[in-house]
């Protein structure tokens, strides 16, 4: 394969924590995108230090291998390690690959091949092996965000994916979003598919999760749901927020109010009514935050775009119909 001529598939792998033997792994993707017959590229992102990684690519490199390896200077994360790849790839078709097994290599080719009608094909290992707590783990994470965002996947733990370049080229990934690329992809208008693979031999251990995995996986949906729901319209999110609070300590104040005039009720040495001023106050200020973020969308609305263009049909032009200048005026009958 020479890594100089033309290519058409551009396989990012970030190297982070998770890690399974190098070489090995490379020969079952390579021997994936061998099935496709089209010229490939390997982009490998050394997330952080990984010298045990990083010695074992300089062999394959050494031996002609068609590979491209980028070293960060720290740890930033998959999805930052996702976008350091993307600047080296020269592919019209962009694969993102795990550095530990995941999906078995006949998976590279159907992942590929589903782009025929998608701009987004992501993987999902089945049948999948696992207990019974890490399946109902799995169903919790994507029913919830099923709830939230109203689109069904099953594995966006798999990192296995296919896309074309406009998909890279359109969302800015940043900390931990590479997970929710579909939920982002789609919401930007691109086609999203979810493919079956096998899942690799090696791919058998369940993980244990701490707590902080769980908290950061709720906190990773709460955000996906807002850049998902609200983001172009804020004032929905903060307002609906700020008007609940507002009309709680309306209310209340209100009440307080009818039992002093009425019901001969003091107001002094009430917390309530202290409380209940405090919503009032806060109701106000979520709500003009949510106008404010109306107000900064409203400005730059204009240098962003949420959506994709399927296909343009144009009829064939009359050339023998007049043309007509741009702000002329048709002539008079």
């Amino acid at each position: 394969m020479d890594s100089r001529g033309h290519i058409e598939i551009s396989a990012i792998v970030p190297v982070g924590e998770r890690q399974s033997d190098p070489t090995r792994l490379y020969e079952q993707y390579k021997a994936g995108l061998e099935q496709t017959g089209q010229p490939y590229e390997f982009i490998y992102v050394m997330d952080g230090d990984r010298s045990d990684y990083l010695a074992a690519l300089e062999a394959l490199s050494a031996r002609g291998e068609p590979l491209t390896i980028v070293v960060l200077t720290r740890s930033f994360g998959e999805a930052t390690a996702v976008g350091a790849g993307f600047e080296q790839a020269r592919g019209e078709r962009i694969m993102t690959l795990p550095a530990h097994a995941q999906i078995g290599p006949e998976g590279i080719a159907l992942l590929l091949e589903q782009l025929q009608t998608s701009d987004l094909a992501i993987g999902r290992r089945w049948p999948r092996v696992g207990g019974l707590f890490e399946r109902a783990r799995r169903a919790l994470f994507h029913g919830l965000l099923s709830r939230v965002t109203h689109l069904m996947f099953h594995d966006l733990g798999c990192s296995a994916r296919a896309m074309t370049r406009r998909v890279l080229e359109e969302i800015e990934l940043y900390g931990d979003q590479q997970r929710f690329l579909p939920v982002l992809a789609d919401r930007q208008g691109f086609r999203v598919s979810e493919v079956n693979v096998p899942q690799s031999e090696e791919d058998r251990n369940s993980r244990v999760y701490g707590p902080k995995s769980y908290a950061q996986g709720f906190l990773d949906i709460f955000t996906v749901f807002f850049l998902v729901r609200f983001t172009k319209k804020p004032l929905r999110f903060f307002g609906m927020i700020g008007v609940t609070t507002f009309g709680i300590g309306v209310l209340a104040q209100l009440v307080m109010i009818v039992q002093r005039l009425f019901l001969s009720v003091p107001l002094a040495d009430r917390p309530a009514f202290l409380i209940a001023t405090l919503l009032i106050v806060l109701g106000l200020q979520v709500f003009a935050i949510g106008l404010l973020g109306e107000l900064i969308i409203f400005v730059h609305a204009g240098q962003t775009k949420d959506y994709q263009v399927d296909r343009v049909i144009q009829f064939p032009r009359d050339e023998s119909a007049q043309q007509i200048a741009p702000g002329s005026r048709l002539p008079a009958a």
